[in-house]
């Protein structure tokens, strides 16, 4: 009884303890949990930002894949071909003289001045000057700019003029009585051989009559906007001429030697002094033909070099050919004085 009672007396004395202990645990066990769950929210933080980023920079690779797919779509003209340039710079202020904006081509490829510029929804402008690695382009906005167009239902034409930024062309120089409609495509005329003939330039939003004037005061809207554009297409004509085949290089003649062909001459009769065969030079050409052709001369093998004498090796080679020399005049007079001798003497009556 005594044992059981001395249980709970040290059940009841440690409790605390054991609670205290118990909280302790259950403490740290929470904070060790909460640590981690933290490290593992901020890992998902840096992955999320990192998906936003990959997210925004394949929202832009998509967007510029459809721009370039319908600049790509584009067919040129005939006798034309496009070049892609990216636009690098845009006019700055209000206060700017001219309505352009400048691209990444220049003069290094093939750009010149005056060329045409569009894009997929129709004509932006033409090359105003250049540089090797960039050009500036002239807006159809721009108040220096005239384009001849011809309306594409009705075929009325007239030049469309800028009126600067933010404003609507106006068509010019459209007779009293032309037929024109609200709505209709203006579409360039190739007057002006500058722009290919049948781009779209702007549509015509207002139509107007004036009685103290001879032509129509005419609106139209450009197809494009200048602020949205990001790429367009340089159109120049393509060469199709090809060279005309001429002779070969002189470089792949080779020179060959022509003998020429001498006609048999007559057979030699007996008693008869022969006469040599004329040589290709002594024979006149015939009557229309030039100068015979030149016989090629065998070139002879050059001489080796003698060798210098020395004049010590000079004088012994004359001493030594003195005596023979001597010897041979004494063999000659000899040889005279015996055919003398053996010479008979003529008689008197001989």
């Amino acid at each position: 009884m005594a044992s059981h009672t001395g249980l709970e007396f040290a059940r009841w004395v440690l409790a605390p303890g054991k609670w205290v202990h118990g909280q302790v645990a259950s403490f740290w066990s929470r904070y060790l949990y909460f640590v981690g769950i933290r490290q593992e929210n901020d890992q998902l933080r840096l992955e999320l930002d990192a998906a936003k980023d990959e997210l925004t920079g394949l929202r832009e690779n998509a967007s510029e894949v459809e721009r370039l797919r319908r600049l790509l779509s584009m067919t040129p003209p005939v006798e034309w071909t496009r070049l892609g340039a990216r636009i690098i710079s845009h006019r700055l202020g209000p206060n700017a003289a001219l309505e352009t904006f400048l691209i990444d081509k220049g003069s290094a490829h093939g750009v010149i001045v005056n060329m045409p510029v569009v894009s997929p929804e129709g004509v932006v402008g033409r090359v105003l000057r250049i540089s090797p690695t960039a050009a500036t382009i002239l807006l159809t906005t721009d108040p220096n700019s005239r384009i001849p167009v011809v309306s594409q239902k009705n075929r009325t034409q007239g030049i469309v003029k800028g009126e600067g930024p933010t404003k609507e062309l106006t068509l010019q120089y459209v007779p009293q009585g032309a037929p024109i409609e609200e709505g209709e495509i203006l579409v360039t005329s190739g007057l002006e051989e500058i722009f290919p003939k049948g781009l779209p330039v702007a549509r015509v939003t207002s139509v107007g009559r004036s009685g103290a004037s001879l032509f129509q005061l005419i609106s139209a809207l450009p197809l494009f906007s200048p602020l949205q554009l990001e790429e367009v297409a340089l159109l120049f004509r393509a060469t199709t001429a090809q060279p005309a085949a001429g002779p070969p290089p002189a470089a792949a003649v080779q020179l060959m030697p022509v003998s020429p062909q001498v006609a048999p001459g007559p057979a030699a009769v007996p008693g008869k002094p022969t006469k040599a065969p004329k040589t290709p030079a002594a024979i006149p050409p015939a009557p229309g033909q030039g100068a015979p052709l030149p016989v090629p001369v065998p070139v002879q093998p050059a001489a080796p070099p003698v060798p210098a004498v020395q004049p010590a090796e000079a004088a012994k080679k004359r001493e030594a050919a003195a005596p023979s020399a001597d010897a041979k005049k004494r063999e000659a007079a000899a040889g005279e004085a015996e055919k003398k001798r053996r010479k008979p003497a003529r008689t008197e009556g001989q």
